[in-house]
């Protein structure tokens, strides 16, 4: 559960207007985006840095672009991520992943709370092999000269592999392969998604760093205010490896990729358009009112973040190996460079 019964207190009192993020007793919103603007222009890049490469990460299929083709705003309070078959594009397709150019790192003493209200497209599952929409927090040292993944830790939120009637959560960190976080799997889990995700649904990902060591801290992942997955510091442990994860500065991402090894290659059947695609409501960071590390969200895009202490560390076994050891370029994030 939440704390202070948070999985149902949130639901209740979320006072929500039109299109815009839920406000919750007890907790500041400290960075949003609504996705108002005109219908097909762009996502606001003041707020986003919105990919123009392929690389093959994952063995996937798409090129991302920056083009209102694959990345726009409806018109109505959201923003859409369209997949499209693409004959001039590396592979044949072409898709939109968004970054935000807004980072934080979860509060030492406060519960941070980050979520997202999205749906994907209509078609039926028989037409969505390859489909992988998703909603993540990368490890910001990532775009920024390393650590690279999974070293730079990496949560997922949400992820659907082709049309699945199952969403996923993962943690990934340390090493790759195997390590703490099993890679490439990573810690995962799933929860049932009767709809496929074709109706709105809020996914969360919770931050707990109230406790007096980092071994009781967590970070739990929701559907829909129920709990499906939790990571905690003594199931890592490994101090380092779990800072990571739990107190790491991060980036938020909202994409859809095409193909690859868990949602199998794109085939025949698999519709592009929206019905392959991914729409968004809005993205949030709330933590616990008055906690140390950041004020409310007001007029700058990137936060008002603070000076916050670190907690008490607690003396725990040494590593068994370096947390950052050197490693080839992974297949899944293979450079180490800004992208």
């Amino acid at each position: 559960m939440f704390p202070k019964s948070l999985a149902l207190v949130l639901p209740v009192l979320a006072t929500v207007l039109a299109k815009k993020t839920p406000s919750y007793d007890g907790y500041d919103l400290i960075w949003e985006d609504t996705f108002d603007g005109k219908e097909g222009s762009s996502p606001d890049t003041v707020k986003w840095n919105l990919m123009d490469w392929y690389k093959n990460l994952n063995g996937d299929f798409q090129t991302y672009t920056s083009s209102t083709y694959n990345l726009q705003l409806s018109g109505k309070g959201t923003v859409r991520i369209i997949p499209w078959r693409e004959t001039t594009a590396v592979r044949g397709w072409t898709s939109g992943r968004m970054e935000s150019k807004y980072v934080f790192t979860p509060t030492p003493g406060a519960i941070t709370v980050v979520e997202a209200r999205i749906r994907v497209g209509d078609s039926p599952s028989e037409n969505k092999q390859g489909i992988w929409p998703a909603f993540w927090l990368l490890g910001d040292s990532h775009r920024n000269g390393g650590p690279i993944w999974p070293a730079c830790g990496e949560i997922d939120i949400m992820e659907i592999f082709s049309g699945e009637q199952l969403s996923y959560g993962a943690i990934h960190c340390d090493k790759n392969p195997g390590g703490i976080c099993n890679e490439n799997t990573g810690i995962s889990e799933s929860i049932g998604l009767l709809d496929g995700g074709k109706g709105w649904h809020t996914w969360r990902a919770v931050f707990d760093r109230t406790k007096p060591t980092w071994v009781q801290e967590s970070v739990t992942i929701y559907l829909d205010g129920v709990q499906f997955h939790k990571v905690t510091g003594a199931r890592i442990n490994n101090e380092a490896i779990w800072k990571t994860i739990a107190a790491n500065k991060v980036h938020f991402i909202l994409n859809v990729a095409v193909g690859g090894d868990r949602p199998k290659d794109p085939n025949d059947l698999t519709h592009d358009g929206m019905g392959a695609g991914m729409e968004v409501e809005y993205v949030a960071h709330y933590e616990t009112t008055g906690s140390p590390g950041f004020e409310p969200y007001g007029d700058n895009p990137q936060g008002t973040p603070k000076y916050a202490p670190e907690y008490q560390s607690q003396p725990a076994p040494k590593p068994p190996h370096n947390p950052y050891p050197p490693q080839e370029p992974s297949p899944y994030y293979p450079t180490p460079e800004p992208y």
